[in-house]
């Protein structure tokens, strides 16, 4: 009754009555009782009071409530102020008020905040775009929002060929722009940078992997090295941005998110691609030299070293007549050098860290394969079968290996310098350094084995040469004339010949090796060319005109001794002019010539040996300087 509208007290009080016993108006069941009723109207007063109480205490309660909210939504009201025109405040503090009253409002109002923000984000304005993002900051559509822009941002933003420029740009812009739209632009940039890698990126990187990795692996091998390092560089250019704590982790993993699967297999790749492109590099060559390539023999390097120090020529089967050709194609070894240049760089770039020490010792054993054994090696063994073939022609006799030492020499260079440049950098810090040493060292070895056994068969040519030119050249009477008194030459025409022949292979080492491999060729060469003519000197007698000629031979071939440019050569022309002096100096002269400087120190027998070449030793009894 309390609560009824409109309230009615005389009616409160006659229904008060009506339910007390004995205090009805008119009596009934029982007599009328004022005191019980007066004690029952006490007792309600009481209670009345108490209610009084409690509904006084609750009209406080929300008294107290209604005026802390009042106050913050006078704060709200002046922060909408702050952001909003009076009437857009208005709007939304309504919307805000029919949220509360209905669930399905707050989804229509997100749905048009967004469709506000796309609309104000395509018209270019910053300041609208930043009010609603910041009012839907408090909805869960926020993440929406975020996602609307990124979309938008990249509207357009693809129109050139280069996916990668492109990208750049647009971080670039979006950098700009992203501070001034929402609250926290680092989570915003990272989720933009995310989103391109994974659908733009991804989608590129694997359309132009895909249509050549079964048809052309040579230009997978290229698109992959240059799709792999054009991301990493547009990595590294997105590091200038502000993508959260970590972003160069961030960005590693979406860089292996893309390339995860192609990275896997690469090696094997490039190893199958090495292998397949040298072996075509090379048969394309010997091909164009209609040479059938053939399997020569080998052996262990202490076995060649064992035969060359005998002196015994290798068993290198069957000899080959090689017209000169040398088997060794620089164009071929730039080929090779070339392939295997671009796979170091691959490996460097695309292997990972830990592997990269082990992939590129195994492309370096390819390349020793294909560029050392299979074409230097096969040309050297070539080489040593051309030099065991008597030449018809003596005047070419099997001097060509020169020419394999030359071009060998020039290409090991390369080759150590490929070795050094791009080999070392990727090994240098890991164990893989002293096997790939051990590697170089051992081929390096097996061909300065074969070098040399060429190069001693070459020397012995050219002594051979010399002796022939000797033999058919040198006349008996050169050093007895029949006419002592009426000799016009300087010295002989074999000598003349000789210096001639010895003087352009003393050039043609030199054209042919480099460093000290020239001295000790030529010390080699000049040891042998004394003992030739020293030898051949004591195949004659001499008359005293005989001798002088003699000498002047001698003091020809000194001259031509002095092209060695190595001091013992000349030291040993030295004291074989100084021998020559016995032939014609005067009996009584000997002994005292004999204790000169030059000849003090030789065996006595050998100074005998000489002196018993002139024709007056007999007559002149000079045996008995000896005795």
């Amino acid at each position: 009754v309390l609560t009824q509208e409109p309230f009615d007290a005389d009616e409160y009080i006659e229904r008060l009555a009506w339910r007390t016993p004995g205090g009805g108006s008119k009596g009934g069941a029982e007599a009328f009782d004022p005191k019980r009723l007066l004690e029952e109207f006490e007792n309600h007063i009481e209670e009345l009071k108490q209610l009084d109480e409690k509904i006084q205490r609750r009209v406080e309660k929300l008294e107290h409530q209604c005026h802390r909210e009042a106050k913050e939504f006078a704060h709200k009201v002046q922060d909408l102020q702050r952001s909003n025109q009076i009437k857009e405040a208005a709007d939304i503090i309504q919307k805000l008020h029919l949220i509360c009253l209905c669930p399905g409002k707050y989804h229509d109002l997100e749905r048009q905040l967004i469709q506000e923000f796309t609309a104000a984000q395509r018209r270019g304005e910053i300041g609208r775009m930043r009010e609603v993002a910041a009012v839907l900051l408090h909805f869960k559509g926020y993440a929406h929002c975020v996602d609307v822009y990124i979309k938008q941002c990249q509207e357009g933003a693809y129109m050139r060929s280069d996916v990668f420029e492109d990208t750049a740009l647009l971080c670039q812009r979006v950098n700009a722009q992203v501070g001034e739209v929402f609250q926290s632009p680092e989570t915003v940039m990272a989720k933009l940078i995310q989103n391109i890698f994974e659908n733009k990126l991804q989608a590129h990187v694997k359309e132009k992997l895909d249509e050549t990795r079964h048809s052309d692996v040579e230009q997978y091998l290229k698109n992959l090295y240059d799709l792999y390092t054009r991301t990493t560089a547009l990595a590294a250019k997105l590091t200038e941005f502000n993508l959260g704590s970590d972003k160069h982790t961030f960005l590693s993993k979406l860089i292996k998110n893309i390339f995860s699967t192609y990275l896997e297999s690469y090696i094997e790749m490039e190893k199958d691609y090495l292998r397949t492109r040298s072996s075509m590099i090379l048969q394309r060559y010997y091909d164009s030299k209609n040479h059938q390539k053939r399997p020569l023999g080998g052996g262990s390097i202490q076995e060649l070293k064992e035969r060359i120090r005998q002196r015994t020529n290798l068993p290198l089967g069957p000899s080959l007549d090689t017209h000169g050709e040398t088997f060794l194609s620089q164009e071929v070894v730039v080929n090779l050098l070339q392939e295997t240049r671009h796979a170091f760089e691959r490996c460097n770039r695309l292997s990972d860290p830990s592997d990269l020490p082990k992939n590129a010792f195994s492309i370096f054993l390819l390349l020793v394969e294909h560029l050392c054994v299979d074409h230097i090696d096969y040309a050297l063994e070539i080489g040593l079968s051309g030099t065991s073939i008597p030449s018809a022609d003596a005047k070419n006799a099997n001097l060509y290996f020169l020419d394999v030492v030359q071009q060998a020499n020039t290409i090991f260079h390369l080759f150590d310098k490929q070795f050094n440049d791009h080999l070392m950098p990727l090994i240098s810090s890991s164990p893989k350094l002293t096997e790939c040493l051990h590697k170089k060292k051992e081929v390096i070895e097996q061909m300065e084995v074969k070098l040399d056994t060429g190069i001693d068969r070459t020397l012995n040519c050219m002594v051979g040469q010399m002796k022939h030119i000797l033999a058919t050249e040198q006349k008996k009477t050169d050093f007895r004339p029949e006419d002592e008194n009426n000799v016009m030459i300087q010295y002989t025409a074999a000598c003349s010949k000789v210096c001639a022949y010895v003087s352009r292979q003393v050039e043609r080492v030199r054209k042919s090796m480099d460093g000290k491999n020239v001295d000790t060729v030529l010390t080699e060469l000049g040891v042998r060319f004394h003992r030739l003519i020293h030898e051949h000197l004591q195949q004659y007698s001499y008359s005293s005109m005989g001798g002088m000629l003699a000498i002047c031979d001698v003091a020809e071939y000194r001259k031509s001794a002095k092209d060695f440019r190595v001091p013992l050569v000349l030291q040993l022309f030295d004291t074989l002019h100084a021998l020559c002096n016995l032939l014609v100096v005067a009996p009584d002269n000997l002994k005292q010539v004999c204790s000169g400087e030059q000849l003090t120190n030789l065996d006595r027998n050998l100074l005998h040996a000489f002196v018993q070449l002139r024709v007056d030793y007999r007559q002149a009894r000079l045996g008995r300087h000896f005795s």
